[in-house]
């Protein structure tokens, strides 16, 4: 084979795997929220906050029910950081947590939790009010 059929069939196979298209790299963000919980035995949750990803602003809603030991009422304030995410719809979904604690006025708060497509929320902040819980609970975050 002479050298220009070689550089010929070099240059071609570079130029396919060019044009093929390489899987994009996850990233992430940084997320706040705002949850109010109350309950007796069975409790609810709702608030809202915002997803910084991209240099955009994504306003996102929560809800979730609680279920074992539940008693109080309470205004948990958290912020962290969002990790293997594609796009901004990707921290949607359903977070799930089994957990307990105590907080009479002001207490300290960490958790972290992954939805059904890999997200991975990681959120400390602080808890105001009466709460006492050994429960189950399901946290849903929607985009607006």
């Amino acid at each position: 084979m002479k050298l220009s059929s070689v550089l010929r069939v070099a240059l071609l196979a570079l130029t396919s795997i060019a044009g093929t298209s390489l899987p994009a790299f996850a990233d992430g963000g940084t997320v706040s929220l705002v949850i109010y919980n109350a309950g007796w035995i069975i409790g609810g949750s709702g608030g809202g906050g915002m997803l910084n990803f991209r240099g955009h602003s994504y306003p996102l809603s929560t809800g979730g029910l609680d279920y074992g030991l539940v008693f109080g009422g309470s205004k948990t304030v958290l912020r962290g950081t969002v990790t293997n995410i594609y796009r901004p719809s990707d921290v949607a979904g359903v977070y799930a947590a089994a957990g307990a604690g105590i907080a009479v006025g002001r207490g300290a708060r960490a958790i972290v939790l992954t939805n059904q497509k890999g997200a991975v929320l990681q959120l400390a902040g602080h808890q105001f009010g009466l709460m006492a819980n050994a429960d189950l609970s399901g946290l849903a975050i929607t985009l607006k």
